[in-house]
């Protein structure tokens, strides 16, 4: 240790000159090998921390942000820090040699200095501190109790007494504490982890006797225990620090990388008196968990053999919920968006939310629904409330979100309808619209999505400005002990990569739970950051309100049976403390009571279960006043197009100053050229669709890994300067003075997360294209949650319609199994159309079609194609997903073009592109008709020629193969009576899409087949469907009947790669030989 000291004052003097004063200290503590962390030895049982602070000498990494803190503060005011300090940086920084001038800074061992503490510190004596001695001894005690209260802060948390059960330890650690008994604080007996052990040896390099409890020392600028005092008793300071950090809160936040936010927490944690509350808080808090309460013990009553998930152990997750709206809404928020699981969803939204009791009673009733839909379990609801906040007296708008059973798969969702709603209300910084994620213990550590999900709360077109995270930790997850469900040591352990504060409270004391709630609040509202409130409580019953959990947790259960709930606990200490009286207890329960019995008769008189009264996220006026069959043009001007080519095709109108790469101006120069010859290209095409939708006032936003400038280096929607940083050009974005706001923004690397993001920010508002796009198609099935439980299913189940578009590079082009398929057949397979049900063929048939789809599936092989189904999305009367297969090698395609004339005004999206060469001026004679779809054509059409078979075999091309074209395949093989159909794909057999259109094309060419189920699908919302009701048949057709019309039915074959389990070949000869092998399939007559 002497050999530290003399370094700290030999090279003191020379820090300043090498690094600056503000990192002084952390300069010094890491210039010398000396600097190292004493590990203190447990046994292998303990849990070990890798900072053992109090056996670690003054001079290591550990205690540099300490050291630094003084030093700093000390830079600032010399009187802010304890003369020991003082002295100690005025001897280092003047250069003062070991012994002199400087005094040494101590160990934090105990000393065996002999000047006695109490002659240093007397009572009473603050004007005496100033002038007392400044010796060994001084430092060593106050660097002592300085770091018994940085202990306290960092630790403490891990002997807070948080289990409502008093079993178990919140941090995993599964030794039988040691009993320790520190009669020096008049605490009593309580059982103490090795933590204490450490703490207890700190204490005795103080204490050499009783009196010491009561020698005063200065309290650091680190520390608010002291409030408007500026010294305490050693007994007053640890007493403090007890009830701060060991109470029933225990707060993580020293990780926090922020002295100003590590402030924060402790003023609002250690200030004396802030916890305090008054009656009528009081009162409001047991209003509320009365409210709670009473609503499980209702529905147990009436349907007590039903699975409802109920919150019974966790009621005060209510008033938890409740006291951060009203806090945020009081900070100045006027909408929240909530995602949470299934565990106490009712209990949420009937008295969080306050929807009506009744609408929720009618769903435990077996009523068939008014609207279309499969609908949807009672407690994978969502809703969405306007409604005044009593306690503000604000307007406060509360959405929940609909969600599977898949756990956290939600998160990202919430997310990105927020920031949706953040960015149409110009709320840039969050301050008027926030989310609340609400989460159980075992899904919260085990589930990966809310680890993407945390990793975009900072990323600048992601943020939401702060999420607060509440856990209802009811220390078990299904069957599953909280020690065979993580490694971490709590289940919020996750939180700190992103420097989220931790709060850990007990859910039996409904005061700590609100003041943690409250500082959630502030905190989020102060810093715009996330935090996680986490509620430490049981499960009074099992899984489920009919599971058995005494099977697998005997002992647990057995302790939860004899613990009262924590409403009676709560009440009992409001009568005991003269707050409220037993009449008025039961007064508060009786008409709570009271106002569920009218809304279970209420409900009983209901006929029909509604879901639209269920709808999370709704489009007030976008339904209204518009024609159900008419879909607006996709065509435009050509001024317009010439217009959108030129400014896309510019450099920056700076372009003396904004150096661009080299390869960017031969990319511009070739656009223009595109431009000025009236053709585009797919890239062009694009640019083309979207500028032309923000010139109508349409936001545009794509969103994914490397959009920026494309996957294969195809768009470049934002260029960089190539001398500065972060200098950027959006030639999107200035195309006219007025036009909608465009978004373009690089993702982090994530499917699951970014998907469901986009999913959300498409949610929200129908007058927007939203597009997500994957790197490779080949990744999406990463995100097959959001695709499977949301996006394929949403509308059906909660009557939630979405326009996202997922652009899906696909293509199978010799570059192996994971750079070729964005598995095609999964989305077909997914499409929830008959394929023995030919609909009525009519004017509006497209559009029936595209109504009565789940999503829209799509493979488009030229960019005017392209361009009409993005615009398409907006110009429909609803809306749909639209899953695009795009591609890759036809971006630079010299064939992939597509000149303005298919563009303009009067021109749409062609379903079926028809062959227009030799082949279909004379169908009489064609031999073979191949249909096909996206990249294999131009392989197809070239092939042809090379064979010279261009008038013997014609080629049609399936844009959108589901909603299925039926009525154009029909128009298109019977314009070639004597041709074979064909239906060739680059795609392995039981992949791509023949296993989807072979049944089809069979109905096409041969009329409706028998019904195999109902013909009206209930997924698709049917504000319209029943218009069209009469003109579908009402029985099905017979066999016979169909055979009698057509005696030789026509069939369609496959030409194609065979069966395979692998997407493609990783090797490119065996790719040439398949390309041929299906060439030669396809054309050979």
């Amino acid at each position: 240790m002497y050999k530290a000291r003399t370094v700290f004052s030999t090279l003191a003097p020379l820090a300043p000159r090498m690094c600056g004063p503000e990192r002084f200290a952390s300069w010094l503590v890491r210039s010398h090998p000396l600097t190292r962390t004493t590990q203190v030895m447990v046994s292998e049982a303990q849990r070990k921390y890798s900072s053992r602070v109090a056996t670690e000498p003054f001079l290591n990494g550990s205690t540099s942000s300490y050291v630094e803190e003084m030093y700093n503060a000390w830079l600032q005011d010399p009187h802010s820090v304890h003369v020991s300090w003082d002295s100690f940086f005025r001897s280092s920084t003047a250069g003062a040699a070991p012994g002199q001038a400087y005094q040494a800074p101590p160990s934090l061992a105990p000393s065996h200095n002999q000047v006695p503490l109490g002659a240093l510190l007397p009572l009473g004596g603050g004007s005496q501190l100033s002038q007392m001695p400044i010796n060994e001894k001084v430092i060593d005690d106050h660097l002592a109790v300085q770091a018994i209260i940085r202990s306290y802060q960092i630790r403490g948390h891990h002997i807070a007494k948080l289990d409502p059960l008093g079993i178990n330890s919140a941090d995993l650690d599964d030794r039988h504490p040691q009993e320790l008994l520190y009669n020096h604080y008049s605490f009593g007996n309580r059982a103490r982890t090795t933590y204490s052990q450490e703490l207890q040896y700190r204490v005795a390099a103080l204490m050499k006797k009783e009196s010491d409890m009561d020698r005063v020392f200065k309290l650091p600028s680190t520390t608010f225990i002291g409030g408007k005092e500026k010294s305490l008793p050693l007994r007053e300071i640890l007493q403090r620090l007890e009830s701060t950090y060991c109470g029933h809160i225990g707060v993580e936040f020293m990780f926090i990388n922020s002295l100003e936010q590590c402030n924060w927490i402790r003023q609002k944690m250690e200030t004396p008196g802030i916890m305090e509350m008054t009656n009528d808080e009081r009162r409001l808090i047991l209003a509320r968990l009365t409210r709670a309460t009473g609503f499980e013990a209702f529905l147990a009553r009436k349907w007590s053999s039903e699975k409802r998930f109920g919150l019974e152990g966790c009621e005060i997750l209510i008033p938890a919920m409740k006291q951060v709206i009203d806090k945020s809404t009081e900070l100045g928020v006027e909408s929240i968006v909530m995602g949470m699981p299934h565990r106490g969803r009712l209990n949420v939204l009937a008295n969080v939310c306050r929807k009506p009791l009744s609408q929720i009673f009618t769903q435990f009733a077996a009523l068939e629904a008014a609207d279309d839909g499969s609908g949807d379990v009672k407690y994978h609801l969502g809703t969405y409330i306007e409604r005044l906040n009593r306690v503000t007296n604000k307007n406060i708008r509360l959405a929940v979100v609909a969600n599977p059973s898949h756990l956290e798969a939600v998160d990202p969702v919430v997310q990105g309808k927020t920031r949706a709603e953040q960015f149409y209300r110009g709320d840039g910084e969050g301050k008027k619209v926030m989310s609340i994620l609400l989460h159980g213990d075992a899904a919260f550590c085990g589930q990966g999505i809310v680890f993407e999900t945390m990793h975009l709360s900072d990323l600048p077109d992601y943020t939401t400005h702060g999420t607060i995270h509440i856990v209802a930790n009811n220390q078990i997850g299904f069957t599953t002990d909280p020690r065979h469900s993580r490694s971490s040591p709590y289940c919020t352990d996750v939180a700190r990569v992103v420097n989220a504060p931790i709060f850990h409270v007990n859910s039996d004391d409904p005061e700590a739970v609100m003041h943690v709630c409250k500082v959630a609040a502030e905190w989020r509202a102060t810093f715009h950051k996330d935090v996680v409130i986490d509620i430490v409580s049981y499960r009074r019953n099992g899984h489920n309100e009919i599971d058995e959990p005494m099977f697998t947790q005997p002992l647990m259960y057995r302790k939860i049976k004899n613990t009262p709930p924590a409403l009676d606990k709560y009440s009992k200490s409001l009568i005991d403390d003269g707050v409220v009286t037993l009449e008025e207890v039961k007064d508060v329960k009786d008409k709570y009571e009271k106002i569920c019995e009218e809304a279970y008769v209420n409900a009983r008189q209901e006929t029909h279960i509604k879901y639209k009264d269920w709808l999370d996220s709704p489009w007030s006026g976008f339904f209204e006043g518009k024609d159900p069959l008419k879909v607006s043009p996709t065509g435009i001007k050509e001024d317009t197009l010439v217009h959108i080519g030129k400014k896309f095709s510019s450099p920056p109108p700076n372009a003396a100053e904004f150096v661009v790469h080299k390869g960017i101006e031969r990319i511009l120069k070739s656009r223009m050229e595109m431009v000025e010859a009236r053709t585009v290209d797919w890239a062009l095409g694009e640019a083309m669709a979207f500028g032309s939708l923000l010139k109508e006032g349409i936001h545009v936003r794509l969103s994914g890994q490397d959009v920026e400038r494309g996957t294969f280096s195809h768009r470049h929607h934002v260029l960089h300067h190539q001398t500065v940083d972060k200098a950027t050009y959006r030639p999107l974005c200035y195309l006219y003075p007025d036009q909608a706001p465009y978004t373009v923004c690089n993702s982090s690397l994530s499917e699951f997360g970014v998907l469901g993001f986009e999913l959300g920010y498409s949610m929200t508002n129908p007058n927007a294209l939203v597009c997500w796009e994957a790197q490779f198609g080949d990744f999406n099935n990463t995100a097959q949650c959001i695709i499977d439980q949301f996006i394929s299913s949403g509308q059906a189940k909660w009557v939630r319609q979405s326009g996202l578009v997922m652009l899906q590079p696909h293509g199978l082009e010799g570059m192996g199994p994971e750079h070729s398929s964005a598995r095609l057949e999964r989305f077909l397979q997914m499409s929830a159309d008959d394929p023995d049900y030919f609909p009525p063929e009519s004017e509006e048939f497209a559009v029936r079609q595209l109504h009565d789809i789940n999503w829209i599936v799509a493979n488009c092989s030229t960019p005017a194609n392209y361009f009409h189904i993005l615009r398409r999305q907006i110009a429909l009367p609803f809306r749909k997903p639209l899953i695009l297969m795009t591609p890759k090698s036809l971006l630079r395609h010299p064939e992939a073009k597509s000149s303005f004339d298919l563009m303009l005004e009067n021109t749409e999206f062609l379903r079926v592109i028809p062959d227009e060469g030799p082949a279909s001026q004379s169908p009489n004679n064609v031999k073979r008709v191949i249909f096909c779809s996206g990249k294999v054509y131009y392989d197809l059409k070239k092939a042809r020629a090379e064979r010279q078979l261009d008038d013997k075999i014609a080629i049609a091309r399936v844009e959108q193969i589901s909603p299925f074209p039926y009525d154009l395949v029909k128009k298109e093989s019977a314009k070639y009576p004597n041709a074979e159909l064909v239906w060739a794909q680059e795609e392995h057999k039981n992949q791509g899409a023949w296993t989807y259109v072979q049944p089809r094309f069979h109905t096409a060419l041969n009329g409706t087949r028998p019904l195999t189920g109902n013909t009206e699908s209930k997924g698709s919302g049917g504000w319209f469907s029943s218009w069209f009701s009469s003109s579908k048949p009402t029985t099905a057709p017979e066999p016979e009947s169909i055979q009698s019309d057509k005696p030789q039915k026509r069939t369609i074959r496959y030409a194609g790669r065979p069966t395979g389990a692998s997407p493609a070949t990783g090797s490119k000869m065996q790719h040439l030989k398949e390309l041929k092998q299906l060439l030669d399939d396809s054309l050979n007559l």
